[in-house]
């Protein structure tokens, strides 16, 4: 079985692509099929989130492409600017995934945190899109060393992250 132990974003002609939602793209080690019945081993140095439009290098030369799948999203907006800078830092409190757009913010559905940003005065909208959330303080916050999200006191399970040594309490 062929073995991808690389990751480029320079390549052309894939050999295949495979779909993923982002909490899939984020592996270090696993069995994979293609969309085209490509099976391939990913066997990388360290976890990492797989970015829609990476290649995989395979060791016989072929590459197969990451596409991010649509997600089950929502939409937030402010009123002004410094307004969506405090949603922002809301969403961040809570350790939360987040693509951040200069005039929106896009999270993972969640009725909790939609209340809560509505009672803030966001406005909130759903939407199905591909969901490719920010790197943080250390590096690719999805894939710098392990994740497995457990929260403390916040209710909310994501990604793989231990938070044992972020510097706060929970």
């Amino acid at each position: 079985m062929p073995t991808a132990s690389s990751v480029t974003r320079h390549f052309h002609n894939p050999a295949g692509t495979i779909t993923l939602d982002e909490t899939a793209r984020h592996r270090r080690r696993m069995k994979m099929v293609s969309d085209n019945g490509i099976e391939f081993l990913l066997d990388l140095a360290e976890a990492r989130l797989l970015r829609h439009g990476d290649g995989l290098m395979l060791d016989d030369g072929r590459v197969i492409e990451v596409m991010a799948a649509p997600e089950a999203l929502c939409i937030v907006r402010g009123r002004d600017a410094r307004h969506l800078l405090a949603l922002a830092w809301q969403i961040g409190n809570r350790h939360l995934p987040a693509q951040i757009f200069a005039d929106h913010i896009l999270i993972r559905r969640d009725h909790v945190i939609r209340d809560m940003l509505e009672g803030l005065g966001a406005s909130v909208t759903e939407t199905e899109a591909a969901f490719d959330p920010e790197g943080g303080a250390y590096g690719d916050a999805h894939g710098a060393h392990g994740h497995d999200h457990h929260h403390h006191g916040h209710g909310h399970t994501h990604g793989d992250h231990d938070h044992a040594d972020h510097g706060h309490d929970h």
